[in-house]
């Protein structure tokens, strides 16, 4: 039979780039210390990284050594054991959008979830909480219209607009002007005058 850390690692090491293991998932193994001491020990070795209070992810071995797993794979984990919507940025939108060449320094994720910093190996990145209507429209490319349009702002929101609807699909362009009702008044009427030119 395994020890408690050995059952630890396998199970972390079935799990895809990114999957987040908590101790919560191996108290039927042990007490509440012996897994969260378990835990702290592989964390020490390297066996295991601690992103977040609670929250520990496998490195990933290559031929080059051993790497944190990418940091969108970590977040997507998160979120679906959470139950979140966490989508990138409105910068990392705008950029993939050709709305500016600006790339973000930093790793930033928005999410309807609370507002916390994760860590993996020296980076660090933030998962900030949103209002519900940058995320109405998920991770589709309406909903990263949405969040870049509002990293642009009011004072460009005219031009950037229609840089959008040239760059959009025909159907999500039309999810983006369906879902005016649950923006801002100035990104509203930004979308609407965009959409009334035909």
């Amino acid at each position: 039979m395994n020890t408690l850390p050995e059952t630890i690692l396998i199970q972390a090491q079935s799990l895809p780039e990114g999957g987040v293991l908590s101790p919560k998932e191996f108290l039927h193994l042990g007490s509440r210390s012996a897994v969260d001491q378990a835990f702290s020990r592989l964390a020490k070795v390297g066996k295991l990284l601690r992103v977040a209070r609670g929250a520990y992810v496998a490195p990933v071995s290559s031929r080059f050594g051993t790497r944190p797993p990418a940091p969108e794979k970590v977040v997507q984990s998160l979120a679906a054991q959470s139950g979140e919507i966490v989508t990138p940025h409105g910068a990392s939108a705008a950029n993939a959008l050709g709305l500016t060449q600006q790339v973000p320094i930093r790793e930033v994720y928005l999410t309807s979830g609370r507002t916390r910093k994760l860590k993996l190996g020296r980076s660090e990145v933030l998962v900030k909480h949103a209002p519900r209507w940058m995320l109405a429209l998920g991770s589709r490319p309406a909903g990263a219209a949405v969040r870049a349009l509002a990293w642009i702002g009011p004072a460009h929101a005219g031009e950037s607009t229609a840089a959008v609807r040239r760059s959009l699909a025909p159907e999500e362009w039309r999810a983006l002007t369906a879902n005016r009702a649950t923006l801002p008044s100035w990104l509203a009427r930004a979308i609407g005058t965009e959409a009334a030119r035909g």
